[in-house]
């Protein structure tokens, strides 16, 4: 029984890190914060998508926006403490691929 729920949670983390464009994401708040544009720039995603995925981190709790009173508005996205404990496993996986792919 106690494997079936790892194996749930593995899967889960699996599925979520495997969706298009959430690892590069991460992988570009590993470095600092960023701007809804900055994303759409740096990583060619579309703002559907790149809102889409946002959305989704944020609701795991790996994302958090922050919105500031200024004028224009400005929103920056950054790493919670969840998201930041994803860096060993980014940086692993990729030192995997550069190996094995």
């Amino acid at each position: 029984m106690a494997d079936s729920a790892v194996c749930d949670k593995v899967e889960k983390a699996l599925t979520l890190m495997g969706k298009r464009w959430v690892t590069l994401i991460i992988y570009q708040l590993l470095e600092s914060p960023k701007r809804f544009c900055e994303f759409e720039s740096s990583i060619g995603i579309s703002g559907r998508v790149l809102s889409e995925r946002l959305k989704e981190l944020e609701k795991e709790g790996i994302v958090q926006r922050k919105v500031y009173d200024e004028t224009p508005v400005r929103v920056e996205y950054t790493l919670t403490d969840k998201g930041k404990a994803m860096e060993p496993v980014i940086r692993c996986t990729q030192e995997w691929a550069e190996e094995w792919l």
